[in-house]
């Protein structure tokens, strides 16, 4: 094994800043993926045909934006993105530039995956809410989300995954993170060793990140 404590000295710190690179990105997204798919997809679930607060408009502009992001070849969108991120960052390159698109494929992904997670809940539930008197607001926040949260952090879990592989890719506009050091320094310089070792390193990661969204969503499954 002397040629593996080799490579983690010569490479270690390489290894230790492109994970933080992929960190950042993913931590970033996954706030972005809370704070709007969820609002987003929860929006798609009630203005849908038949629902408490159908309306179609609405619906349709929310659900094209998802259908949108998510049928784009992920390195095509960060490529069509370039100019907004330009605008929006003030540059196009680097690890923060390169959070932006990622941060749109996870609103949609997660969006998603929140609608499919809240059309398994009984209907009758939302309707008997708003019989009683409950606003929208209130049949959300205090029935549906509860009644969700299982599958809502599991769903979470499965989008942190794929934004693990999709960040993988951002080395095209300078983004860093795990995935671009394989093909930099594993696969670009013929370093086969290196290159088997970053992808178990992804493997791993992805195994934790499953382990602890599967134990955290049993937890809070009272079914």
């Amino acid at each position: 094994m002397t040629w593996l404590a080799d490579l983690f000295a010569e490479y270690g710190e390489d290894i230790a800043q492109a994970l933080a690179e992929t960190g950042f990105m993913m931590l970033v997204s996954l706030v972005a993926a809370v704070l709007i798919g969820l609002p987003l997809g929860t929006l798609v679930f009630l203005t849908q045909r038949g629902a408490i607060a159908e309306n179609r408009a609405v619906w349709t502009i929310a659900n094209m934006y998802i259908n949108i992001v998510r049928s784009f070849p992920f390195l095509l969108l960060v490529v069509f993105l370039i100019p907004f991120t330009r605008a929006v960052m003030g540059t196009s390159f680097g690890t923060q530039a390169a959070t932006l698109p990622l941060c749109f494929v996870a609103v949609a992904i997660y969006a998603r995956l929140v609608e499919q997670i809240l059309r398994e809940i009984p209907p009758g539930i939302s309707r008997v809410a708003v019989a009683m008197g409950a606003t929208h607001m209130q049949s959300v926040v205090r029935i549906l989300l509860p009644e969700a949260r299982s599958g809502l952090v599991y769903a979470l879990t499965s989008a942190a995954i794929s934004l693990l592989s999709y960040s993988t890719v951002l080395g095209v506009v300078g983004g860093g993170g795990i995935g671009d050091f394989a093909m930099r320094y594993g696969y670009q310089e013929y370093n086969d060793g290196l290159m088997y070792i970053t992808i178990a390193i992804i493997v791993v990661c992805v195994l934790v990140i499953q382990a602890v969204g599967h134990r955290t969503s049993e937890r809070l499954d009272h079914r």
